[in-house]
């Protein structure tokens, strides 16, 4: 199958949604990217196959190729993008939006951006594909966010600098990269010849960018206002899968092109990973607002993500992929909950909250499993992933191991913490609806990938492998 129809699928449904009106936006979105989702599974199925590449000349001088390709780990992120994608706008469908069609087909763009992130091999597309996604997320958090519009404006465009600024280093390297291999793709990076201060510098550029998008401590700082402030649509998008663009480049992009930087600097980013992680968590337990606390226990999560990556072993980086995906999932998961809660509620800080339980049971259960997969719970998707990134981690360092793991007991104190505040305790003082049918499959999508692949994570790794092989090969050549 030609990788680009998912492309053209997905920038098709951009503007078919828009122009369908407010009334079909959601239901327009949600079948297009269904119908991407589809074909990004097809895709899988018929992995190794032709049709798994695309290139057609874009720009003679510089020399641009629009080229497209799939291996294991790209298309990994890819699945994780379109099937996350319909499930999140599902998981809006029932919410009144003001201009609604704009809003819906923001979010197909933004899917369309980072799926061509995933999948170019040219530098100079993957760097196009990266910036498009800034601007629909711009306008979702000013347009559409929570608070006063000043407050909204101003944590919207405190990301939008913030990430803009680290990805003009990071295409200062690009630029430089091309004057010395002629070439702007990804096959020609990974065989430059560059010497060990080039690497630095190509390195750091490239360290700037990812570690404002992850976001790795102390490069965090803009994350929690921004969660806070975006919508429910906005943050399920910024901590599902914009975060994972981040973690995806630093092992397609960063790591194999400069491999002795990556080992010369490992022990400084892995010090910085596993504050990250232990930072996180400790932010969490002092923050009343849900939406805040959730940002913060993603900065925890996607702490062990980057560790794993930066770990620079074949375990530690298939753990880091695995998480990805778990995290992924779990955190759309967990923001819908905070979702639910304040639609119900109309509140969002822990102290006002309570006894939920009660009139929500069906409620109550997704919360509950979505928050154990959060915690890494033995038999769901997280735990894999954490399991295998501290394997990893202690092939370089029995304390990096044992650091990063007292995170897990910090993350099962906080959640568990937060889950009794929130669902258990007396009855609220207001009765509240239970889930819908709609809230109930959008939960029991997420639950069941996230207990099928804890159970059964041998679909991920076989397909991944291969991928994780040829960067562990760079990075030790």
């Amino acid at each position: 199958m030609n990788i680009v129809i998912i492309l053209i699928i997905l920038l098709a449904g951009t503007f078919v949604t828009y122009f369908s009106g407010n009334k079909l936006a959601s239901k327009v979105a949600i079948l297009f990217s269904t119908l991407a989702a589809a074909f990004s599974i097809v895709l899988y199925l018929n992995y190794g196959a032709l049709g798994t590449s695309f290139s057609i000349d874009w720009i003679s001088n510089p020399n641009v190729s629009f080229s497209l390709k799939a291996d294991g780990l790209a298309i990994a992120m890819v699945l994780l993008t379109t099937i996350l994608l319909p499930i999140i706008i599902l998981a809006s469908h029932s919410r009144k939006f003001k201009n609604a069609k704009l809003l819906y087909s923001l979010v197909m763009f933004m899917g369309f951006s980072m799926t061509g992130v995933f999948l170019s091999s040219d530098a100079l597309l993957y760097y196009v594909f990266w910036e498009m996604s800034l601007i629909p997320i711009y306008f979702i958090i000013v347009l559409w966010g929570n608070d006063e519009i000043v407050k909204r404006r101003k944590a919207a465009m405190t990301f939008f600098l913030f990430t803009f600024a680290g990805s003009l280093f990071m295409m200062g390297a690009i630029i430089y990269m091309y004057t010395k291999t002629g070439s702007f793709q990804l096959e020609a990076f990974y065989n430059a010849n560059l010497s060990h201060t080039e690497q630095i510098w190509i390195f750091f550029a490239f360290f700037l960018a990812y570690a404002i998008k992850i976001p790795i401590f102390p490069f965090h700082t803009w994350q929690a206002n921004v969660y806070q402030k975006a919508p429910a649509i906005g943050t399920m998008m910024l901590a599902g899968l914009m975060s994972k663009m981040g973690a995806y480049s630093v092992m397609r992009w960063q790591l194999p092109v400069t491999p002795y930087a990556s080992q010369e600097f490992r022990s400084i980013i892995l010090v910085l990973c596993i504050i990250g992680v232990v930072y996180g968590s400790i932010m969490a337990l002092r923050q009343d607002d849900l939406k805040r606390f959730m940002a913060y226990a993603s900065l925890s999560h996607v702490g062990f993500v980057a560790a794993g990556a930066y770990a620079l072993t074949f375990d530690g980086l298939e753990g880091a992929v695995v998480l990805i995906l778990a995290h992924g999932f779990g955190i759309v998961s967990l923001f819908y909950a905070v979702d639910v809660i304040q639609n119900r509620t109309n509140k969002l800080k822990i102290s006002e909250l309570g006894g939920l339980s009660s009139y929500s049971p069906k409620f109550t259960v997704a919360f509950f499993l979505s928050m154990l997969s959060s915690i890494g719970i033995p038999l769901t998707f997280n735990f894999v992933g954490e399991f295998t990134i501290m394997f990893g981690l202690y092939q370089v360092n029995l304390w990096y191991a044992l650091f990063i793991g007292t995170a897990l007991f910090l993350g099962a104190f906080f959640m568990l913490r937060m889950f009794q505040h929130v669902m258990l305790g007396e009855p609220y003082s207001q009765p509240i609806k239970d889930l819908s049918r709609c809230e109930i499959t959008v939960f029991a999508i997420i639950v069941l990938v996230l207990l099928f692949f804890g159970v059964y994570t041998k679909p991920v790794s076989d397909l991944v492998s291969s991928s994780i092989g040829e960067i562990v090969m760079y990075i030790n050549r």
